[in-house]
């Protein structure tokens, strides 16, 4: 089963070295996600920012998605 991930995220600060980023729902369908972002886009602070600002990731039910280590910067 595939689900949608929504996200919002923008970067702020001296040279744009913070990212914030909030998740915002998670959907059963693509179209549910594009709907959402139709309504998240008028809504007060989401509106200031751009639309490409909104990233919506697929992602398959019980599977895991991040399989290799990471580096702590």
């Amino acid at each position: 089963m595939k689900l949608y991930l929504l996200q919002h995220a923008y970067e702020y600060g001296e040279n744009l070295g913070h990212t914030e980023i909030k998740t915002l729902g998670i959907y059963e369908s693509k179209a549910l996600a594009v709907l959402a972002v139709e309504n998240y886009k008028h809504l007060p602070g989401f509106c200031e920012y751009g639309e490409d600002c909104f990233h919506i990731d697929e992602y398959e039910l019980n599977e895991n998605n991040w399989i290799e280590g990471f580096v702590a910067v």
